[in-house]
């Protein structure tokens, strides 16, 4: 029985997200559990999956397209389901009429506007294409000498597309314009040769094994040079600015701050890695997050956030760990940290962390917690101080490990110290609670046999 897919509510509080591909295309017939689009909401690409098996109908919202939560997206049938009157069925279900529910004007992946164009028609039917056209940019279309061509017909019967447009999927465009290639170079391979994520990576891949001299870019000729590159803020770079500006005005941080000694730590490191034996690969951040949901579990007051009415205590360690991307800052959470192994732990972290880089991580997977931590030792970064991650009650900067002289048994020896700065909402959290968390978080990275208890 024919049934309408609406806009999920992907995003806690979102009133609107943009569909941006489809990934089962009308006609086709689908499993239970696939994934039938992919939406885009501030903080990462999420796939709509589906309940039950069965046919897409008709999809009613165009590829880019910023729609609002409950809209209708598409219209479903059961598995082998057929209908003769489409027009007739979408009227009967209250659809006829929003061919395109959006409520803004349609926006490239970078939240930009772009020129729109109407669908190609089957000239046999009368009715749209199956396949959506995505648009081309203003700027990519030249103009022509002469008069234009007649529209030359495709080996399936249908017209080929005309001079000038370009058909791509929005994750095409993007992943090609992040490698600075112009979409009209790429050679497509999807219906009426749309360009496909698939296109691109095969023109970087044979672009990365060219010679040097043939893939490296030409300098444009008479441009003038302004001095400086606008970038367009993408739909996660703003919101991350607009939570952290708000985080700053209205949550008071404070700050509080140590060195510790992690000779131990790295012992325990290189001994967990040589036992492990290549399985999984134990860093210093991942003892650090298991640390973090230990010291939790011992200071369970500043494993809170607040609200309006109350200050919420929460019962398990879900840590987040901030990762950055091409489109902004992403903080997946790690569930339950304090009942996961440090190889579990080891193991998790850069899965979620290379399924952010991807856009590719699950609502579910960026919403709880407590706390964030987050980690530039690798860049050098002896100490900073970070902002604090709403609705999060702190957020914990590691600083790089180096060497240092240390007093020990009333000697100076050359010893391994790193830097941690604790960044804690005053709201829920009163500094003698970040004292004694951060002096909980020490002892356990100093005398970290613990970790594996």
């Amino acid at each position: 029985m024919a049934q309408v897919l609406r806009m999920p509510g992907v995003s806690a509080n979102a009133t609107e997200a943009v569909l941006a591909e489809w990934l089962v295309a009308e006609s086709a017939e689908f499993a239970a559990a696939d994934a039938l689009a992919t939406v885009e909401t501030d903080k990462a690409l999420v796939d709509v999956e589906a309940e039950a098996a069965g046919v897409v109908l008709k999809t009613l919202v165009t590829p880019g397209s910023q729609v609002e939560v409950g809209a209708p997206i598409a219209v479903l049938g059961g598995v082998g389901e057929q209908v003769d009157d489409l027009a007739a069925l979408l009227r009967e279900l209250g659809v006829a009429e929003e061919s395109a529910p959006v409520v803004a004007e349609r926006r490239d992946v970078h939240d930009q506007p772009v020129e729109r164009t109407e669908p190609e028609v089957d000239p046999g039917s009368g009715a749209p294409l199956a396949e959506h056209a995505a648009v081309v940019e203003p700027a990519s279309v030249e103009p022509e000498a002469g008069p234009a061509p007649a529209t030359s017909a495709s080996a399936n019967g249908r017209p080929a597309p005309s001079p000038g447009r370009v058909f791509a999927s929005p994750l095409a465009r993007k992943i090609a314009r992040d490698a600075g290639l112009t979409i009209e170079e790429i050679p497509g391979t999807g219906p009426r040769q749309r360009v496909l994520r698939r296109d691109v990576d095969a023109v970087l891949a044979s672009r990365r094994t060219a010679p040097a001299s043939e893939s490296a870019p030409v300098a444009s000729q008479g441009v003038p040079d302004d001095g400086f590159e606008d970038v367009p803020h993408t739909r996660l770079r703003r919101a991350v600015a607009d939570r952290l500006a708000t985080s700053k005005r209205e949550a008071p941080h404070f700050y509080v701050r140590t060195t510790v000694r992690v000779g131990r730590l790295l012992a325990l490191r290189a001994e967990l890695n040589e036992a492990l034996d290549g399985e999984v690969k134990v860093s210093v951040n991942d003892l650090v997050v298991k640390a973090v949901a230990l010291a939790h579990e011992r200071v369970p007051d500043l494993n809170v956030t607040w609200t309006d009415d109350a200050v919420r205590r929460w019962h398990t360690a879900d840590i987040a760990v901030a990762v950055a991307t091409d489109r902004g800052l992403v903080t997946p959470v790690l569930r339950d940290v304090g009942h996961r192994s440090v190889s579990s732990v080891a193991g998790a972290v850069p899965e979620l962390a290379g399924r952010a880089r991807e856009g590719r991580l699950r609502q579910e997977e960026l919403e709880g917690g407590s706390i964030t931590v987050t980690n530039l030792g690798m860049y050098g970064v002896e100490e900073f101080a970070a902002i604090i991650n709403p609705p999060h009650a702190a957020i914990l900067a590691v600083g790089a490990v180096r060497e240092e002289p240390v007093v020990q048994d009333g000697s100076v020896v050359p010893g391994s110290v790193m830097s941690l700065t604790l960044s804690v909402d005053h709201r829920p959290v009163d500094g003698v609670v970040a004292a004694r968390w951060l002096a909980e978080l020490t002892g356990l990275l100093e005398r970290p046999v613990r970790l594996l208890a």
